[in-house]
C-alpha cells in the first residue's frame, strides 16, 4: 500500500493516549473525520479541538446535534453519524472493538471495512481486535500502545469506607440512585454520570466532581468509553448487567474497560468491588491488570448494499446473511424491526411504491427509540412522521410545536425530567434531518433550547437529591474532631465518630448489646443526640417518597425498601384498615405522627386505586331497595360472593335492580357473583390482606401466582380463602372463577344426563390435561367414566384441483402392489376418553316447588349420547323428544336461566 493511503490500527488497553494520538494525527492533515462511540465523548473531543483550532473550522455531528460552520475542516461525529464519501485526508474510528457489540456492532464493522481517509486511516481500540483486523485488512499496520500507569486490584470495600476520588459503577438507574443516596448520607454527596444524560447535565455533574465539591462519582458503564476523569479508584457494585435481552455476567474485557478509568496519565489507579458484588477471582483480576483478554472471534455484520426499489427488496437485503465466516449476521435491530412493522400497514405500503419513497421510509425508521417505549408505539409515531413527509414534504409546524411544548416544562422530579429529556431527544434528532422541517435552523434551536433547560433542571435536581452541602461540611469537621455526626451504612450499622453503636432499621434503633453500665448510657445518649436530626431527615424523605418506594406484605407488614416501618391493623370496616408505625419514642412525636400519616395515606390510596369498583358501588346513591342491600352485601364480601350463598337475594332482584348493579361491573355468574376488575393480581393481593385483617387471622394466606387459570387447591387454607383469591376449589385444583363461568357456558349446551365428552375448547380455557380436567369436573359434581377406543385418523384434506385430477385419473387400485397394502398385524392406535354425566342425587318430584340450588346438573341442548359399547369404539344414539312440553329439571342450575331467556 502506498504510504499516503496507509491504514493503522492503534491497539492497547485504557489510558494509553490513543484518542489524544488520533486528535494530533488529524490536526496534522488539512481535513479529517473522527468517529466516536458516544455522544458525550464526541462532545468532549469537539471541545478539545475547538480549544486548539477555534470553532470556525470544527463540526460536531451526532444524532441530536449538528454544528457545521461554513469553513469546516475537521468533523467530530458519533460513528453512526460519520459523513460518507466526503474524501477527507484523515479518518479515524475509536473503540473499534465494538465491532463485536450485538446491537451496534454492524455499524462499526461497516466503518472498518469501507471507511477510509485519502492519506491516513486510524482504528483505535483494544488489542483483542488484532486478529480480525489482520484477517480483514491484510495491509493494515499495527501500533501497540502500553498503559502509562499501573492498575492494581484492591479487593472488596464497603461504601462507607470508600476513599475520596472514587467512582462507583452501577448497571441500572435504580442502582446508581441508591448508591448516590447512600453516599449523600455518609460522605456528603456524589456526582452522577449516566449515558442517558445530556452533555450539558453530564458536564455540570463532572465539574462538581473535578473541582472537589464532592469526592465521589456514581456512574454507569458509560464512563468506560474514553471519558477522561480524575479517578483514583473504581469500584463495581455488581458484576452483571442487563444487555437489552437478559441479565448476563460482565466479560473480562468489559470489566477492564471500566476499571481502566482509574489512574490518569502517570498516576496509578486501583479497582475493586463493593456492595453486593462478590470479590473477583484471582485469575480474573490478573487478566485485567495484565491486559490479557480473549481475542474477538467474529464481527457483527449487516448488509450495507441496500435495495431501495421495493419495500420487500429492502427488507430482504437487510436480512441477507454474510458469506464470510469472519462476519456474523447481527440480530434484528430496532430500525429493521420498525420497518417490518410499518411494512404491514396498508397506507404505508401504498405510499412506499417507488425507490424515493422506500428510501424516505428507511430514513424515518432509523430514528432511534430514545424513549424506550414498545415497538408498536414507536412504530405509530414513525408512521405519522412518514405519512406527513410523503404527503406534505415536511412535518407540519403546528404539530411539531405541540409535541415540543408538551415537553418544555422543568417542574418534576429526577425521573420525570429524565423522561422529558429522552422525549426531546427524539425531536432533536428529527430537527437535525435535512429537509424534514420548514425552518431547520428554527427547530434545531428550539429543541436545543428545551434540552438545555431540561438539562439544567435535571442537574439541579440531582444536586439537591444526592449532594448534602451541610453533611459535606460536617464530615470535614469530623476529621478535625469538631462535630459529632452519626453515620448509617447500607446494612443499617450506625457509627458515631467512627465507633459502632448499633443498628438503625427503618425508624427503630437497636443499640449494641456488647456495651453495659456507664458505657451503655453514654452510647445511648450519644446515639440519640446524633440520630435525632437523622430521624427527622429520614422522616421527611419518607414522607415525600413516592408510593412506589413503599409496599405492603402479604402478612400486612408495611415496608419502605428493605425496612419494616409499620403494619396494618383491623379498622372499623374491611375497606378502612388502620396503620401502626414502627418508630422509636426517642425519634419524637413529630416523627411518629409524620410516619403514621404517610403510611395511612399510602394504604388509603392503594385501596382507592385497586378497590375503586367497590368504592364506586358504595358511593352510588341511586341504588335503592334490594339493589342497594345486595350491593352492600357484595361490598362486605370484598366484591366476591358464592351464588349459592345469596340464591334467595339474587332471585328477589328484578331486571331493573340487576341492570343497576351490572352498571358497576357486577357479573351474575352461575357459580359466583363478582366484579371482573377485582380479579386482577394487585386487587387480589390487597383483598386477601384486608380479608385476613377483618377475619382476625394470625397468619395471612398468600395470594396465588398471577396469570394462572388453575392452581392446586389448599385443603388446609381457612374457609373462604379460595373465593377471596378469585378461585373455586374443584378436586385437586382450584379454577379461577371467571374461567369457570366460561366453562359453565360451554357445559350448558351439553347433555349432562346422557353423557358428553370434554371438548378441546374446554381443555384449552382450563389449561389442563384430560385427566386433570376429569378431576376438575368431578370436583364440580360430575361423574367421569374413563374409556378407551381406537383413534380415528383424520382424512387428509383434498384440494379442488386434486379432486378434478382424481376424477380423470385411471383407476389403479386393482393393480396396487401388495407390499403397499396395510399390514394386518399393525396394532391400532388407542386413545383415552372420558364421558361426563351429572353425578349428584336427583331430588324428588315435589322439589320443583322449592327454590333450586346452584350447582345442579346443566341441562344440555344437544342430543343425548349413549354409553360407548364394545369397549373401544364410540357409538352414537338418538332419542325422539317427547311431544309434551318439558318441565324444568330441578337438578339443573342452568335450566331456570334458559327458561327465562326463552320467555323474553
Amino acid at each position: 500500500m502506498a504510504a499516503q493511503q496507509r491504514i493503522i490500527a492503534v491497539l492497547g488497553p485504557t489510558n494509553t493516549g490513543k484518542t489524544t494520538y488520533a486528535i494530533e494525527r488529524m490536526l496534522a492533515h488539512r481535513t479529517g473525520v473522527i468517529g466516536l462511540p458516544l455522544r458525550l465523548l464526541a462532545r468532549e473531543v469537539y471541545d478539545r479541538i475547538v480549544t486548539l483550532r477555534g470553532p470556525s473550522v470544527v463540526a460536531l455531528v451526532t444524532g441530536e446535534e449538528r454544528i457545521v460552520p461554513p469553513r469546516t475542516q475537521y468533523w467530530v461525529c458519533t460513528v453512526e453519524a460519520m459523513p460518507q464519501g466526503m474524501g477527507a485526508d484523515f479518518l479515524a474510528v475509536d473503540e473499534i472493538q465494538l465491532c463485536a457489540d450485538p446491537e451496534r456492532g454492524h455499524v462499526f464493522t461497516e466503518r472498518l471495512l469501507s471507511a477510509r481517509g485519502l492519506h491516513e486511516t486510524l482504528f483505535m481500540g483494544a488489542d483483542t481486535m488484532r486478529d480480525p483486523i489482520k484477517s480483514l485488512i491484510p495491509d493494515a499496520q499495527f501500533v501497540a500502545r502500553e498503559r502509562m500507569s499501573e492498575l492494581a486490584y484492591s479487593g472488596p470495600k464497603k461504601i462507607s469506607r470508600m476513599r475520596p476520588r472514587s467512582a462507583i459503577v452501577g448497571f441500572s438507574v435504580e442502582n446508581v440512585y441508591a448508591i448516590a443516596e447512600l453516599l449523600r448520607r455518609q460522605k456528603g454527596g456524589a456526582a452522577v454520570v449516566m449515558g442517558a444524560l445530556s452533555p450539558r447535565t453530564r458536564n455540570a455533574q463532572v465539574e462538581m466532581y473535578q473541582n472537589g465539591d464532592v469526592d465521589f462519582l456514581v456512574a454507569t458503564d458509560a464512563i468506560g468509553m474514553g471519558l477522561n476523569l480524575d479517578i483514583d479508584h473504581v469500584a463495581f457494585s455488581s458484576l452483571s448487567k442487563f444487555d437489552g435481552q437478559r441479565m448476563r455476567p460482565l466479560m473480562v474485557n468489559e470489566l477492564a474497560q471500566i476499571a481502566g478509568r482509574a489512574g490518569r496519565g502517570m498516576k496509578p489507579g486501583t479497582f475493586g468491588v463493593t456492595g453486593e458484588a462478590p470479590p473477583l477471582h484471582d485469575e480474573l483480576a490478573r487478566a485485567i491488570t495484565e491486559h490479557r483478554f480473549q481475542p474477538v472471534g467474529k464481527l457483527q455484520w449487516r448488509n450495507p448494499k441496500l435495495q431501495m426499489g421495493r419495500l420487500d427488496a429492502l427488507i430482504a437485503s437487510l436480512e441477507q446473511p454474510s458469506h464470510d465466516d469472519r462476519l456474523v449476521k447481527s440480530r434484528e435491530a430496532d430500525d429493521l424491526r420498525v420497518l417490518k412493522t410499518l411494512a404491514g400497514e396498508t397506507e404505508v405500503m401504498a405510499r412506499a411504491s417507488d425507490a424515493k419513497s422506500v428510501q424516505l421510509l428507511w430514513d424515518v425508521c432509523r430514528v432511534p427509540d430514545f424513549r424506550g417505549i414498545s415497538n408498536s408505539e414507536h412504530a405509530n409515531l414513525l408512521e405519522g412522521i412518514f405519512n406527513d413527509l410523503h404527503e406534505l414534504g415536511r412535518i407540519p409546524d403546528d404539530w411539531l410545536a405541540r409535541q415540543i411544548k408538551r415537553i418544555d416544562r422543568i417542574e418534576g422530579d429526577i425521573d420525570t425530567l429524565s423522561k422529558r429529556l429522552a422525549f426531546i431527544r427524539t425531536w432533536t434528532y428529527v430537527a437535525q434531518r435535512s429537509g424534514w422541517t420548514n425552518d431547520e435552523n428554527h427547530w434545531r434551536s428550539q429543541t436545543r433550547a428545551v434540552e438545555d433547560r431540561l438539562s439544567d433542571a435535571l442537574h439541579e435536581r440531582l444536586t439537591q437529591r444526592f449532594v448534602d452541602r451541610r453533611t459535606s461540611v460536617l464530615l470535614r469537621r469530623l476529621k478535625q474532631k469538631e462535630a459529632l455526626l452519626a453515620e448509617v451504612n447500607d446494612k443499617g450499622e450506625v457509627t458515631v465518630e467512627g465507633e459502632f453503636v448499633g443498628r438503625l432499621e427503618g425508624f427503630r434503633f437497636s443499640q449494641d448489646k456488647s456495651a453495659s453500665g456507664a458505657e451503655e448510657k453514654t452510647l445511648r445518649a450519644a446515639s440519640v443526640a446524633a440520630l435525632t436530626p437523622h430521624f427527622h431527615l429520614r422522616a421527611d424523605r419518607f414522607y415525600n417518597a413516592p408510593d412506589t418506594e413503599i409496599d405492603f406484605t402479604e402478612q400486612g407488614g408495611l415496608m419502605w425498601g428493605e425496612y419494616a416501618v409499620g403494619k396494618l391493623v383491623a379498622g372499623p370496616e374491611a375497606l378502612k384498615p388502620q396503620v401502626q408505625a414502627f418508630v422509636d419514642d426517642e425519634a419524637g412525636a413529630d416523627v411518629i405522627e409524620k410516619v403514621t400519616r404517610r403510611l395511612q395515606h399510602f394504604i388509603d390510596r392503594k385501596i382507592a386505586l385497586h378497590m375503586e369498583p367497590l368504592l364506586n358501588l358504595q358511593k352510588d346513591d341511586t341504588l335503592s331497595g334490594m339493589a342497594r342491600g345486595f350491593g352492600f352485601r357484595l361490598i362486605e364480601a370484598l366484591g366476591l360472593v358464592a351464588r349459592s350463598d345469596v340464591a334467595e337475594d339474587v332471585k328477589a332482584l328484578d331486571q331493573d335492580a340487576r341492570g343497576a348493579l351490572r352498571k358497576h361491573g357486577i357479573r351474575f355468574g352461575q357459580f359466583t357473583i363478582f366484579m371482573p376488575l377485582l380479579l386482577k393480581p394487585a386487587p387480589t393481593r390487597l383483598r386477601l390482606v384486608l380479608w385476613s385483617l377483618a377475619a382476625g387471622h394470625q397468619e395471612f394466606p398468600e395470594s396465588p401466582p398471577p396469570g394462572l387459570v388453575t392452581v392446586p387447591s389448599d385443603e388446609h387454607a381457612p374457609a373462604g380463602y379460595h373465593l377471596m383469591s378469585g378461585y373455586r376449589a374443584a378436586g385437586a385444583r382450584a379454577i379461577r372463577i371467571d374461567m369457570l363461568e366460561r366453562l359453565a357456558d360451554m357445559l350448558r349446551t351439553e347433555d349432562s344426563r346422557g353423557g358428553f365428552e370434554g371438548k378441546a375448547d374446554m381443555l384449552s380455557i382450563t389449561g389442563m390435561t384430560l385427566e386433570q380436567f376429569a378431576d376438575l369436573m368431578q370436583g364440580l359434581g360430575y361423574k367421569a367414566e374413563k374409556g378407551e377406543r381406537e383413534k380415528v385418523k383424520a382424512a387428509p384434506a383434498t384440494k379442488p384441483d386434486d379432486a378434478v385430477k382424481a376424477v380423470d385419473a385411471p383407476d389403479e387400485t386393482a393393480e396396487a402392489p401388495a407390499e403397499d397394502a396395510p399390514k394386518e398385524d399393525t396394532p391400532p392406535v388407542m386413545e383415552v376418553f372420558y364421558t361426563f354425566t351429572w353425578g349428584r342425587a336427583r331430588q324428588q318430584k315435589h322439589a320443583e316447588s322449592r327454590p333450586r340450588k346452584q350447582g345442579g346438573a346443566p341441562k344440555g341442548k344437544g342430543k343425548p349420547r349413549g354409553k360407548p359399547q364394545g369397549g373401544n369404539k364410540a357409538q352414537n344414539f338418538s332419542a325422539r323428544p317427547p311431544k309434551s312440553e318439558k318441565k324444568i329439571d330441578p337438578d339443573n342450575p342452568f335450566a331456570a336461566a334458559l327458561a327465562g331467556l326463552a320467555k323474553k
